[in-house]
């Protein structure tokens, strides 16, 4: 049962588990009327600065951390930033990993995964494709499976991002947490108990939370878009839906456009550069999905920033004379 396995207490024990190897990334505090917003306090937790690039470092750490490691090591699926954590978790702590990744993967984080030394399948058109590719490899090899959102010791590591927040940042009135299969939102949600108003964001194109919400239950969603390396798995995960049931204040739709306006306002503010899936709950703020009212402060998780959308090869030099 989530709500036994997943709590405040276990997020704080593994908190204390995963210190040593995560960085505790900062939070800046922006001016809303910098992106023409009414005037209030926005607080973005720039867990783009993350180990390998993403919040899932945190989830990935938890996992070798704190489950019995066999001789075939690990196996994982991912869109991309999930695999990239685990390579690198498994890289520090001295243990195999093997990771499955579809097609639509990006290139930077396919060479991230490589650079770890992991061993890297890419197959398959979506996430639901590497799962499976996995599970079959980890009923062969014997290698332990670490899932990507629904697992307990993946959702306990991801909610450490919040109890960080909190102490960096203790009073908020809303937290815009962008969702993929749910293992970060249920996390956070799950340590702020209603405190604070947690607030979903997905993409249009890929709904997850939003259809099991008005189902009741995990169902099956399109899983496309800019964001379809990130934030677009079939369904999200059992164990988190209750949590999001109980904790989760709203889910709110963003289009890609208003996901690549948010890419490139962070890039042209305040030079953050963020994946898709790393602005989405920023595009809810920016887009008006969000409705900001003047003086709230409101927590904005930039959650991953593996992307090539900022180039530097590019730049004009001066030619010597």
């Amino acid at each position: 049962m989530p709500f036994k396995d997943v709590n405040p207490e276990r997020i704080t024990e593994t908190s204390v588990l995963v210190r040593p190897y995560i960085r505790r990334t900062p939070i800046i505090e922006v001016d809303a009327r910098d992106f023409g917003l009414p005037p209030a306090h926005i607080f973005l937790k720039l867990e783009s600065l993350q180990h390998s690039g993403s919040f899932k470092a945190r989830g990935a750490f938890a996992n070798l951390l704190s489950r019995k490691i066999p001789e075939a090591g690990v196996v994982a699926a991912s869109g991309g930033n999930h695999g990239v954590a685990v390579a690198f978790a498994a890289k520090v702590l001295g243990k195999r990993a093997r990771i499955f990744v579809p097609n639509v993967a990006s290139q930077e984080k396919i060479d991230r995964i490589r650079s770890y030394g992991a061993e890297l399948v890419v197959g398959g058109e979506r996430y639901a494709d590497a799962l499976a590719a996995s599970e079959k490899w980890a009923s062969e090899s014997g290698a332990l499976t670490v899932h990507a959102y629904d697992q307990v010791e993946t959702m306990l590591g991801q909610g450490t991002l919040a109890l960080e927040f909190e102490e960096q940042c203790p009073r908020l009135d809303a937290l815009l947490v962008a969702v993929g299969g749910g293992g970060l939102i249920g996390g956070v949600a799950t340590w702020y108990e209603n405190r604070v108003r947690v607030v979903g964001v997905e993409p249009e194109a890929a709904p997850t939370l939003t259809r099991a919400l008005a189902a009741g239950a995990p169902v099956d969603s399109p899983a496309g878009g800019i964001a379809a390396d990130s934030l677009a798995p079939k369904r999200v995960g059992e164990l988190m839906l209750p949590l999001a049931q109980s904790y989760v204040n709203r889910v709110l739709l963003v289009t890609d456009d208003a996901i690549q306006e948010a890419q490139i306002a962070l890039w042209k503010v305040l030079r953050i550069v963020a994946e898709p899936g790393g602005a989405a709950a920023f595009a809810a703020l920016l887009s008006g999905r969000y409705e900001l009212k003047a003086g709230e402060r409101v927590g904005v998780v930039i959650c991953g920033g593996n992307t090539t959308a900022v180039t530097f090869g590019s730049d004009s030099r001066a030619k010597p004379s």
